[in-house]
C-alpha cells in the first residue's frame, strides 16, 4: 500500500529527486553486530517485526517527503542544467558528475555539486546533527548495544545533516558502528551521497577512552612546539580510525582575565607564543591524509580554531560576559593568534561573549571583513552550542529565531551547532519569502563543502577496522611521558631543596592533591580511572631500577584536608607524617571535573567551562595546612596542582621549594615523583603571570608603556602595615612572571648577535646567541627573545615576545642559537588603521619577561 501512494502520488521525477529507494528496507532498530564487517547495507528486511511497522517507517519517509517539496520549483526555473532534475547525482550526457571525481580540484567539486542542492539540503548540511537521534543509548557509558533507528537516522540528515556530534564516551566498537552505519546512509542512500562531518572533543586529548594529556595550558608551559605537534598528531590518530574526522580544538583565547575558569584550556597569557603552540597543533592533527582519499585532500582531521575572537577577557571574568576593546587591543593581542595559527585550519568557532557591543557569533567586521576578506578563509565556520539563540534570550540584538538565523548567516557565514532551538530551521522559509539571500546560504554551504573534500570524506568517510592499532598505544604512551615532565615548572628553590638528596629515608606526602587525579575539564567520565596519583607516582620510581639510591625510601601519606572544605581535623595526622620524614611535599591547588560531573548539579569545582572565581587564593584549609607543615621545620616542598595561576604570596616566600604542575595527563604523578628525586630535571616556562591577589589583576607581562607604575605597600608577616600607593599595601609586580622556569642546573649566555643588525620594515632577522650550560647536570632551556620598540606612533608593549627555541644542553656543554624574527612581528596597528613596522630602534632581549640576560638593539631603516 505505502509503494502505491509514492507511485501514485508523485511524478517520476518528484519520486527520484526526494527519496532514492525510499520504499526499499526501512527498520525500527537495525542490528548491528554483523556490522563489525562494515556491510553495504546498514539494515536489512529481515529486522522487520512486521510489515505494519515497514509501512509506519514508509509513512514517516513520506511526511518527509511532503515538506520537501518546496524547494523544487527553485530547481525548476534553472535552466540550461548539465543534470537532470530526475537524477541529480548524474550528467544528462552520462558523464562523471565532477564533484563524484576524485581528481578533479577541490574548487571544481564545490561548484559542481553546490547547484544541484535544493535550499532544504543547504540549510541541512550546515546545521550540527547528533548521533542521539538515532544510535541506542548514548548517554550509557559501558552499552555495547550495535543497534541504529532508521527513521532517526533519515529525519536527522534531512534536517540537521552536515555535521553530527559524536562526542559521547562509549565503547570503541559502539562509536565505529554509529559512524558507519550514519556515513553508509548518507553515501549510499540519500539523492547527492553528501558524507557528514563527524565532531568530537580533543582540548588534550580524544575524549572517548583516548589518551589524556596535560591540559592546555601545561602543553604551553612546556615551550616545546615540536612535541605538542606530536601530542596533536595522536589526538588525530585515536579519532581518525574510529571515523571521527573533526575536533573542536585547539582554543585560541588568552588567559589575560584570570578569574575566568576556562585559564586552563588555553595555551597562555601571550599572544606569540599562543599562535606558535596552536600552530602545532593545527598542524599535528591535520597533517596527513585519510585511508584511500582523493588525491586533492589536504587533511585527515579538520581542526576548529576557538572561541573566534576575544572571547578569553570577560568582564569581571564571568562566562561569555562581555569583552570591552577596541580595533587596536582586537588586532595586536587577540587576532594574532588566530591568523598565525588557523588560516590552514579546516574551521573556526564563534564565542559566545560580544565584543565592544557587538555579538561575536553576528560581528560582520570580525566575520566576514576580516576573517573572510582580508584573510581569505575558506572554510568551514560554526558557532559555538546554542549562540545563535543568545541573539534574542542574552544579547538582545534580535527579536526572534528568523531575526537571529537571519543575523548570524548572513553577518557570519557560518553553520549552526545543537544547544539551541536550531534557528537555522527558518531559513528555507526565509529564502523563499526573499528575506534572506541565498548567495550568502550557497557561501556558507560553499566553505562546509569545500572542508569535506579537503578531508578527501567524498572517498572514504569510514572509520577503519582496525581502529584499535592506533588508540592508545605504547609510543602515544611514551610521547605522554615526555610532555608530561616538560610542562612542569620550577618556581622556586630555595638552598637547592630539590632535587631531593640521595640518602632520603622517608618522604611526607600530603594534601588534598597528594592521592588524586586531577585532569582538568574537557575529558571524558572516569578518565581519571587512566590516571597516576603522586602517591602512586612516587612509590611506582622508588620500586623501578631509575630510582637508585631511592629504592627503600619509606612514603608517609596524609590528607591533610579536603581540597572543598575549612575542616582541618586531618592536620594532625598531616603534621605527624611530616614529623616522621625527612622532607614534606604538600599538594595543593584548585580542582575541575570531567564532562559529565562539572556539569551535574550538586558537584563542585574551581575551574573549568561556567566555573569563575572571585579569588584566585587556595580554597578551605589548604594554606592553613601548608603553613601548619611548615612550622614543623622540615623542609617543605609546596606543589601546585592547578588550572590556573594561585595567588598566594606566603607560600612564594617561605616554602623551601615551590613547582607548579599544571592539570597533567595520565602519567603526571609519576611526572612528579622524576622531577622530586632528579630523574627528570624541569624545563617548563610560565605561560602565564602568577598575581599576588586577585586584586592586582590583570597581571599579563605584556602591557603598555606606562601601565604599571610601581609604588607598593605591604602588610608584614606580623600584621604591621606598610603603605604604598601603588598598590596601597600590594604590589602590581607578579609573584612568577610569564616566562619564569627554574633547573637544577644554570645556564649563561654569551655572544649575541642581531643578523642583521639593521633591516627593512619587511626584511627578517635572526637573533645568534651562544648558551651555555654552567652546572653539573644535563638540562634543557627555553632560549626566549622580546622585542620593545622604544619609540613608536601609538603605544605599544613595554615588551613582547617575538621568538624561542628549546635546546637540551650536556653539563659542561654549550649550544649555538639561532632564532628567525619575522619583521611582522615588529609592526604597528597605525592610527591610519593598517599595519606598519616604522623606522627606529627596537632593543632586543634575551631572557624572560622579568629578567635579562643578553640585550642587543636593532634598527629599522
Amino acid at each position: 500500500m505505502s509503494g502505491w501512494l509514492l507511485n501514485s502520488a508523485f511524478p517520476p521525477t518528484v519520486r527520484t529527486i526526494l527519496g532514492r529507494r525510499i520504499y526499499g528496507p526501512l527498520s525500527t532498530w537495525s542490528h548491528g553486530r554483523a556490522a563489525a564487517r562494515w556491510p553495504t547495507h546498514c539494515c536489512q528486511r529481515k529486522y522487520y517485526k512486521n510489515c505494519e511497522q515497514r509501512r509506519g517507517r514508509q509513512l514517516a519517509m513520506l511526511r518527509l517527503l511532503f515538506a520537501s517539496l518546496w524547494a523544487l520549483p527553485a530547481l525548476a526555473l534553472q535552466d540550461g542544467l548539465h543534470f537532470s532534475l530526475e537524477s541529480r547525482a548524474t550528467n544528462k550526457d552520462g558523464s562523471l558528475p565532477v564533484y563524484k571525481n576524485p581528481k578533479a580540484s577541490i574548487e571544481a567539486r564545490v561548484a559542481d555539486l553546490l547547484p544541484r542542492m535544493t535550499v532544504k539540503e543547504k540549510v541541512s548540511q550546515i546545521i550540527q546533527g547528533d548521533i542521539k537521534s538515532y544510535i541506542a543509548n548514548p548517554f550509557d557509558p559501558l552499552d555495547n548495544t550495535l543497534q541504529f533507528n532508521q527513521t532517526g537516522l533519515a529525519e536527522m540528515y534531512a534536517q540537521t545533516g552536515g555535521s553530527v556530534w559524536a562526542g559521547y564516551q562509549m565503547p570503541w566498537e559502539k562509536l565505529a558502528f554509529a559512524v558507519n552505519v550514519a556515513q553508509k546512509y548518507m553515501i549510499e542512500n540519500t539523492t547527492l551521497g553528501i558524507p557528514a562531518l563527524f565532531q568530537s572533543e580533543g582540548l588534550h586529548g580524544f575524549t572517548d577512552n583516548g589518551t589524556t594529556f596535560p591540559s592546555p595550558i601545561g602543553l604551553s608551559a612546556s615551550f616545546n612546539t615540536d612535541l605538542v605537534k606530536q601530542v596533536a598528531q595522536i589526538i588525530g590518530s585515536e579519532a581518525e580510525g574510529l571515523g571521527i574526522n573533526h575536533i573542536f580544538a585547539p582554543v585560541l583565547d588568552l588567559s589575560r582575565e584570570l578569574r575566568w575558569g576556562r585559564v586552563e584550556e588555553n595555551f597562555g597569557e601571550d599572544p606569540f607564543l599562543t599562535g606558535e603552540v596552536g600552530n602545532a597543533y593545527v598542524t599535528g592533527l591535520q597533517s596527513g591524509k585519510r585511508r584511500n582519499a582523493s588525491s586533492t585532500a589536504i587533511a585527515r582531521v579538520a581542526a576548529t580554531c576557538k572561541h573566534f575572537a576575544a572571547f578569553g577577557s570577560p568582564q569581571g571574568g564571568l562566562n561569555i560576559a562581555q569583552v570591552s576593546g577596541g580595533e587596536r587591543e582586537l588586532r595586536t593581542t587577540f587576532l594574532k593568534p588566530f591568523n598565525r595559527a588557523c588560516l590552514n585550519a579546516l574551521s573556526f568557532m564563534t564565542a559566545y561573549s560580544s565584543y565592544d557591543g557587538i555579538p561575536a557569533v553576528a560581528n560582520k567586521h570580525l566575520l566576514t571583513d576580516i576573517l573572510r576578506n582580508e584573510w581569505g578563509y575558506k572554510y568551514w565556520v560554526t558557532c559555538d552550542a546554542g549562540s545563535i539563540d543568545m541573539l534574542y534570550n542574552l544579547h538582545f540584538t534580535c527579536d526572534s529565531r528568523e531575526c537571529a538565523a537571519k543575523t548570524a548567516l548572513e553577518n557570519g557565514l557560518q553553520g549552526e551547532m545543537g544547544g539551541g532551538t536550531y534557528t537555522y530551521l527558518t531559513l528555507p522559509d526565509q529564502v523563499a519569502a526573499g528575506k534572506v539571500d541565498e548567495k550568502l546560504l550557497d557561501q556558507t554551504v560553499a566553505a562546509m563543502l569545500r572542508t569535506k573534500f579537503s578531508l578527501g570524506l567524498f572517498e572514504n568517510p569510514y572509520p577503519y577496522a582496525d581502529y584499535t592499532s592506533s588508540l592508545r598505544t605504547a609510543a602515544s604512551r611514551n610521547v605522554l611521558h615526555s610532555i608530561e615532565s616538560e610542562a612542569i615548572v620550577l618556581l622556586e628553590n630555595r638552598k637547592n631543596t630539590l632535587p631531593l638528596k640521595s640518602g632520603l629515608k622517608s618522604i611526607a606526602l600530603i594534601g588534598p592533591h597528594a592521592n588524586r587525579v586531577t585532569l582538568g575539564d574537557y575529558v571524558f567520565l572516569n578518565a581519571t580511572l587512566n590516571g597516576i596519583t603522586p602517591v602512586a607516582g612516587v612509590n611506582q620510581f622508588i620500586s623501578s631500577p631509575a630510582a637508585g639510591g631511592f629504592s627503600n625510601v619509606k612514603v608517609n601519606y596524609a590528607e591533610g584536608c579536603k581540597l572543598w572544605s575549612n575542616d582541618q581535623s586531618g592536620f594532625s595526622a598531616a603534621v605527624h607524617a611530616a614529623q616522621g620524614s625527612d622532607v614534606a611535599v604538600v599538594m595543593v591547588g584548585t580542582w575541575s571535573l570531567d564532562q559529565t560531573n562539572l556539569w551535574t548539579p550538586g558537584t563542585n569545582a574551581t575551574t573549568g567551562e561556567h566555573v569563575d572565581l572571585s579569588d584566585l587564593a587556595l580554597v578551605g584549609a589548604q594554606l592553613a595546612l601548608v603553613k601548619a607543615v611548615k612550622a614543623t621545620g622540615k623542609p617543605t616542598v609546596v606543589v601546585f596542582v592547578s588550572g590556573k595561576p594561585i595567588a598566594e604570596p606566603w607560600i612564594q616566600a617561605n616554602a623551601d621549594a615551590v613547582i607548579q604542575q599544571f592539570y597533567p595527563g595520565e602519567l603526571g604523578g609519576l611526572a612528579l615523583a622524576e622531577v622530586l628525586f632528579g630523574a627528570v630535571n624541569p624545563s617548563g616556562k610560565l605561560p602565564v603571570s602568577f598575581p599576588r591577589s586577585v586584586g592586582t589583576t590583570p597581571v599579563f607581562y605584556n602591557y603598555l608603556k606606562g601601565s604599571r607604575p610601581i609604588d607598593p605597600g605591604q602588610v608584614m608577616d606580623d600584621g604591621r602595615l606598610q603603605f604604598g600607593h601603588q598598590y596601597v599595601l600590594d604590589s602590581p609586580v607578579p609573584l612568577w612572571s610569564f616566562g619564569h622556569g627554574l633547573s637544577y642546573t644554570t645556564f649563561a649566555y654569551t655572544d649575541l648577535k642581531l643578523s642583521p643588525a639593521k633591516i627593512s620594515g619587511s626584511q627578517p632577522f635572526n637573533v645568534v646567541v651562544t648558551v651555555h650550560n654552567t652546572g653539573s647536570v644535563a638540562g634543557k632551556e627555553v632560549v626566549q627573545v622580546y622585542a620593545t620598540d622604544l619609540v613608536s606612533s601609538t603605544v605599544t608593549a613595554n615588551q613582547q615576545l617575538v621568538g624561542f627555541q628549546k635546546v637540551d644542553i650536556p653539563a659542561g656543554g654549550s649550544t649555538t642559537v639561532t632564532i628567525p624574527v619575522d619583521s611582522s612581528q615588529l609592526a604597528v596597528w597605525t592610527l591610519q588603521n593598517k599595519w606598519v613596522v616604522e623606522p627606529g630602534v627596537f632593543s632586543i632581549k634575551i631572557g624572560t619577561s622579568d629578567q635579562v640576560f643578553a640585550q642587543s638593539n636593532l634598527t629599522v631603516t
